[in-house]
């Protein structure tokens, strides 16, 4: 039965898709060949780069720049607190942002309106960056790795996303929950939320890249070399990879630049990019399934 309805399906494919795969396949080829690009050239030695050898196939294998940035303490610095700010960071984002949907899908909430209001303004409008600024430095969250988990404690639009799942659930669960005497903090932690895990799941990722990536809060507000997170290693290691004042210019200083810069560049591209990649195949599955439960009723 099901070879048969796999034929069928077979034989009703137009010439429309396969102008479509083709299409979408090269533009999957055009998005991964940069990767693949950054790949190969971050193994390529001195002797392939300045031979301009390195193009689609890699002729070399020199794992040099990797040592040279793994010798390097400034890397394994940024990692332990990028590592310290995803963790805490994203565990904040979604306790702030469950709390507030959970509460924001309940049609008792006082002045709900209100706040939805407020809450999408900020969608749209900021304070500026001197007001911003005056406002951390007045909390007390300059050079403090707080600056880095607090101020993005939420993102809006995971918010309204989060709110409209949580309107989806039957009431019922929480009439028959309310009616053995469970509290709306019981509901949420023994029932809302273990059937709501794949939309979780998928938001937890959200937020964990948006902390891995973020390097705007440490480029403003750290200037201690010893909370830098990764990112902000790797945008200074780009921009003063020559420079000896550097940490990592010092180290290819002290090796007497036995390969090229740019290699080191690329490594450093791979390093900062393969931990969250591996992260992505794990709960690819929950992506489509979260999102669009949370598409279902505004």
């Amino acid at each position: 039965m099901a070879k048969s309805v796999l034929k069928q399906a077979k034989r009703k494919r137009s010439a429309p898709y396969y102008v479509n795969m083709v299409i979408l396949s090269l533009i999957t080829l055009i998005m991964l060949l940069p990767f693949y690009d950054v790949i190969i050239l971050s193994f390529a030695n001195v002797g392939a780069l300045g031979r301009a050898k390195v193009y689609l196939l890699p002729i070399s294998f020199d794992l040099t720049p990797y040592k040279v940035l793994f010798s390097s303490n400034a890397i394994f610095k940024g990692f332990l607190v990028t590592a310290l700010v995803v963790v805490l960071g994203t565990a904040f984002c979604m306790l702030i942002t469950v709390s507030a949907a959970y509460s924001l899908s309940k049609k008792t909430l006082p002045f709900r309106r209100t706040f939805m209001i407020l809450i999408i303004i900020t969608m749209f409008f900021g304070g500026g960056l001197i007001p911003y600024y005056l406002t951390i430095k007045s909390l007390g969250m300059i050079n403090n790795l707080l600056v880095l988990i607090v101020p993005a404690g939420i993102n809006t639009m995971y918010l309204i996303i989060v709110k409209n799942y949580f309107q989806t659930i039957p009431a019922s669960l929480e009439e028959s929950a309310k009616v053995d005497g469970a509290n709306d903090i019981f509901i949420l932690l023994r029932i809302i939320i273990p059937i709501s895990m794949p939309m979780m799941a998928t938001f937890i990722l959200f937020y964990a890249v948006d902390r891995w990536n973020d390097w705007w809060y440490a480029f403003i507000f750290i200037s201690s070399p010893s909370l830098r997170p990764l990112q902000i290693v790797l945008k200074d290691a780009l921009s003063n990879l020559d420079n000896i004042t550097s940490p990592i210019g010092r180290t290819m200083a002290q090796k007497n630049n036995a390969y090229n810069a740019q290699s080191v560049r690329m490594a450093m591209v791979v390093i900062t990019t393969v931990p969250i990649l591996v992260v992505y195949p794990f709960l690819q599955k929950y992506f489509t399934k979260g999102i669009m439960l949370g598409s279902i009723k505004g």
